[in-house]
């Protein structure tokens, strides 16, 4: 406190700041609520879509191997090599209470049976089932990395913004108090001390 001087000024800067401080408090605990929650929002929603991807691997990949076994090996070959295809994606970027949230935009990956390469008349139903479900399989993916993306970038913000709060609640709002202590105490000593002086000075007129 040695650098601190006592004077009213201070303590009237100190009192602004202690009342900005715990209005900051306020505002970060609303922005982590709200954080919270959206988290949880996600998290449930990507928990959902993991149970949902696994389900629909399994599905895609029994289908495949009914393809297999059913079909010809030289029409699934022609399958595999027509279904190649590029997919065109772009990133857009979410903001989620400052926030800033990569999100992947896919145009629809699932074909109907003749928007593909090949002719699905000479292809098996486990073959063209097998091929709807791994396109589904993929927007689920991308889906989900999405899902991914936003979990960890609001993990990070709700663990930035709790730090702040502890700084203000445990360092900043204690500190401020101790000084507004330390310079209320300094100005009621010194007016203590004034007031003695000033009885003597009237005790001494008056002798």
């Amino acid at each position: 406190m040695e650098n601190i001087s006592p004077t009213r000024m201070n303590l009237l800067q100190r009192r602004s700041q202690i009342i900005l401080a715990l209005q900051g408090v306020e505002l970060l605990k609303r922005k982590r609520d709200a954080l919270v929650s959206n988290f949880f929002e996600v998290a449930r929603k990507a928990s959902r879509s993991r149970q949902e991807l696994e389900e629909l691997s399994r599905q895609a990949h029994l289908s495949l191997a009914f393809s297999k076994a059913y079909g010809k090996p030289e029409n699934i070959r022609v399958a595999e090599i027509s279904s190649e295809r590029d997919i065109l994606s772009e990133i857009e970027t979410k903001n989620i209470w400052g926030v800033r949230v990569p999100e992947i935009k896919t145009p629809h990956l699932k074909r109907e049976p003749w928007e593909r390469d090949w002719n699905p008349a000479f292809q098996n139903f486990h073959l063209l089932k097998a091929s709807e479900e791994f396109e589904r399989l993929m927007e689920r993916i991308i889906s989900l990395a999405n899902d991914e993306i936003k979990i960890e970038r609001l993990g990070q913000e709700i663990k930035k913004t709790t730090r702040r709060v502890n700084a203000l609640e445990q360092v900043v709002v204690p500190r401020i108090r101790s000084e507004i202590a330390f310079i209320k105490a300094a100005l009621e000593e010194r007016e203590r001390e004034d007031t003695f002086r000033l009885k003597r000075l009237k005790k001494k007129r008056q002798g």
